[in-house]
């Protein structure tokens, strides 16, 4: 969840007009404590407002496309959407439960990539690093126990 972060800015930062529907899908997807699903930010934007599905598909594409916001795949074979690394959010791993199918957001502290080391080893260019653990959440062990 990003409280500090200029969506109008980082908008204008990549050239892209900030339309109502543009800045609505940033402040979804950045205003949440775990990745959405493309059907999660558009269920959450229809609530509101009245929008067609292909937009806010187009939406997410073109943010992923001018690097505002990441796609992540889940374990279900779906895609998560979250804001990009930038100033005032920082990179960070995630969390899906195989069980319930939630994912989660982890401590950018609570695992560290040595890039260095695979650039060093690695001759390519390495644009995005995506790191996934996938396990059962403690609300999935919990249940699971009882």
């Amino acid at each position: 969840m990003c409280h500090k972060c200029d969506y109008e800015d980082l908008l204008d930062e990549v050239g892209l007009d900030s339309t109502s529907n543009r800045l609505r899908v940033l402040e979804i997807i950045g205003n949440s404590f775990y990745p959405l699903s493309a059907h999660e930010v558009f269920e959450t934007l229809n609530r509101t407002q009245d929008i067609n599905r292909v937009t806010v598909y187009r939406i997410l594409d073109i943010l992923v496309e001018k690097k505002v916001a990441e796609r992540m795949s889940a374990g279900d074979r779906a895609f998560r959407y979250g804001l990009a690394p930038n100033p005032n959010h920082q990179r960070h791993y995630h969390f899906y439960c195989t069980h319930c199918g939630n994912m989660e957001c982890l401590n950018p502290e609570s695992l560290h990539l040595d890039m260095r080391s695979i650039r060093r080893t690695f001759s390519g260019l390495i644009e995005k690093a995506e790191v996934r653990l996938d396990g059962i959440c403690r609300a999935c062990l919990k249940r699971l126990k009882n």
